[in-house]
């Protein structure tokens, strides 16, 4: 075989190669969020009859490595017969996942945050019509050295019932890549820090030996408390034990 034969298949096998690679980056980056989950979902107050709220998360996210900045679509749906009444949705923020906006939706001031959270953002959803849904553009962030939560809630307006929360419920990957363009990061999975020494979680988050059961964020799922996390700021009549 000629040297010119050999250079001219050698050069056919690295433009094969690259390409390759280029395709395999292309579609780890790409924004696919998959189908919507209501992992991590129970209901708390009772609602009207005729109506059945619930939200949806995507079951997988990506993370931009360089910026840190992902996107997630937060739904809420009414599966019932009825109407739902006014309602509104929350979009709350633990550890390592800030949310940093949620279009057509107004901050949370900070005085009025759940324990434990970092951000939030309260969406006038109104009536919701039976078998219809509503569903907001998620702007965030995401520290990949820490574990990362969201909680949506769907209340009354007034916020003194709650009938349905999602969460908190982590986002996570047990494969960091670091060296990637962006981490894929799935629903219900607690996070493996990308850090030197990233074996263990960080002391925060669910699966802390660090805090009890009943902490902020384990508090939040617990079915004994109900996880009302708004529970202090109702009348003391109201309050669950």
């Amino acid at each position: 075989m000629s040297s010119r034969h050999t250079t001219t298949i050698a050069g056919s096998l690295l433009t094969a190669s690259f390409s390759a690679v280029m395709i395999l980056s292309f579609t780890a980056v790409a924004d696919d969020q998959g189908p919507g989950s209501s992992k991590g979902g129970k209901v708390i107050d009772e609602a009207p009859a005729g109506v059945k709220l619930t939200t949806l998360l995507p079951g997988k996210i990506s993370v931009d490595n360089s910026t840190r900045k992902t996107a997630i679509t937060a739904t809420v749906k009414n599966e019932g017969t009825k109407g739902s009444g006014d309602i509104r949705l929350l979009v709350v923020g633990f550890d390592g996942l800030q949310v940093k906006g949620v279009k057509g939706c107004s901050a949370i001031a900070e005085k009025d945050l759940p324990k434990g959270s970092n951000s939030g953002f309260s969406c006038a959803v109104g009536n919701l019509a039976a078998g219809k849904s509503k569903s907001y553009a998620v702007d965030a962030t995401f520290d990949l050295s820490k574990t990362g939560k969201i909680c949506l809630p769907v209340q009354t307006s007034d916020g003194k019932k709650t009938y349905w929360q999602q969460g908190p419920v982590p986002f996570g990957t047990t494969n960091p890549s670091p060296n990637a363009p962006a981490t894929p990061l799935l629903l219900g999975t607690d996070n493996k820090p990308v850090a030197p020494g990233g074996d263990q979680l960080p002391k925060t988050g669910l699966g802390s030996e660090a805090l009890p059961l009943g902490a902020a964020g384990a508090a939040l799922i617990s079915a004994g408390a109900a996880g009302l996390w708004w529970a202090q700021r109702r009348p003391r009549g109201r309050q669950q034990a």
